[in-house]
């Protein structure tokens, strides 16, 4: 019984088209190093210095750099093929990784130049990631599309941060290799590196196709665009908390990065089948009611953070973010791939002008929420920007629900 339904879910992804199943399988090999570069960087940097800003510096410079690697991206792909560029990206974050732990001594220039390279790498594997995303899906595929990678993620979010952490921690307890800890993130930092070159060379065989030659910088869009962009902003508002506070979150009131992983896999050994199913059986209609349990899920674990602001709020907050992110990225994406697919027919213009765009929007909503947190932890106190600015960030977050409401609420895009 339960062999036939394998069966008949592997023959419904054989269905599909062979672009979407490359980058699918690409995408999840490269999900492998995804939850080490997340969570045990920042355990690195705090690890290794006394100062928890430099956490955020470190990711305000990865978010300074996705943007900017947009735009070269734009540039290189009249003259090189996706695939290249889209490998390129992911061999970087290895690169990153490497020159993170050459720092003899962690100061802000640094970390910030080594989380510029991570930018770098982050954008050249998330423009050309949506733009094949957007080329190998349709409408009606792309539940189903982001359902599946989500899954994959979740996948990966339980079996990596339990074994890196694990190690990690073993280290530290038992002494490996002399007492040195960082020597474990070396380990892991080459893992990131091999698991990097496999994913670059499975994408080539996607026979992906570049975007037209075009234009791709513009000033003025469509005012339906002109919304999605503001619910970018607030998506990236969250964004520049959501990936470091946990961390933070975790070392400070929890324990260390043994922790870190088994706190990750517990709740997302379940949200993985959830979301398979979801993405299996959902379609258009219920993108806006899964955004809106995203966005509530969200607040109640930063409700509960803020109230209890113990190792209790933070597992209750873990648990809920866990479920809450993909749950919000399995209805965002379609949304933003779908009005892609309008305005770009109704002004003719390039697709990555949009994917451009959209990455300037995250940008702003990034920027002032990493830009939030170095204020409150260096001039306020680490206490506030850690139990009570992120219940703030929930809660503008979920006006996100509402700009999603009105987007859908289009006549052209109902």
């Amino acid at each position: 019984m339960m062999l036939s339904k394998i069966v008949k879910e592997f023959d419904f992804f054989s269905s599909h088209s062979k672009g979407m199943r490359v980058l699918l399988l690409t995408n999840l090999i490269y999900g492998l190093v995804g939850p080490i570069i997340e969570l045990f960087i920042g355990a690195y940097i705090m690890r290794n210095s006394s100062d928890i800003s430099l956490v955020v510096i470190f990711q305000l410079a990865v978010y300074t750099g996705i943007p900017l690697t947009f735009m070269i991206n734009g540039f290189l792909l009249n003259r090189i093929k996706i695939a290249w560029l889209y490998s390129f990206g992911m061999l970087l974050s290895g690169i990153s990784m490497f020159a993170m732990m050459l720092l003899q001594q962690l100061d802000t220039i640094g970390v910030f130049l080594a989380g510029l390279i991570m930018g770098l790498s982050y954008g050249f594997f998330w423009a050309n990631r949506d733009f094949l995303a957007l080329n190998t899906t349709n409408d009606g595929t792309r539940n189903y599309y982001y359902g599946i990678e989500t899954f994959f993620y979740t996948i990966t979010g339980i079996l990596v941060p339990l074994a890196a952490g694990a190690f990690i921690g073993a280290t530290d307890k038992n002494g490996w290799f002399g007492g040195h800890v960082n020597t474990a993130y070396y380990i892991l930092t080459a893992i990131v590196f091999v698991m990097s070159m496999f994913a670059s060379v499975l994408v080539h065989r996607g026979e992906f196709v570049n975007p037209k030659r075009a234009p791709f910088l513009f000033i003025k869009f469509d005012r339906i665009w002109n919304k999605m962009l503001g619910l970018a902003s607030l998506k990236g508002l969250a964004q520049g908390y959501i990936v470091t506070a946990p961390t933070m979150l975790i070392l400070s009131l929890v324990g260390k990065e043994g922790s870190l992983g088994l706190i990750q896999g517990i709740a997302a050994a379940v949200s993985a089948i959830l979301l398979y199913v979801l993405g299996r059986v959902t379609g258009p209609k219920h993108r806006l009611l899964i955004y809106g349990i995203g966005c509530l899920l969200f607040m109640v674990g930063a409700l509960l953070n803020a109230a209890l602001y113990s190792a209790l709020g933070v597992i209750l907050f873990m648990m809920c973010l866990l479920f809450a992110r993909p749950l919000l990225d399995i209805a965002y994406f379609p949304i933003q791939l779908k009005v892609i697919d309008y305005v770009a027919e109704k002004e003719k213009r390039n697709e990555f002008s949009y994917i451009f765009n959209h990455e300037l929007g995250l940008y702003l909503g990034r920027l002032f929420g990493c830009g939030l947190f170095i204020v409150l932890a260096r001039y306020v106190s680490e206490y506030a920007a850690l139990r009570y600015a992120l219940l703030v960030i929930a809660v503008l977050h979920a006006l996100g629900w509402f700009m999603a409401k009105s987007i859908l609420k289009e006549k052209e895009l109902a």
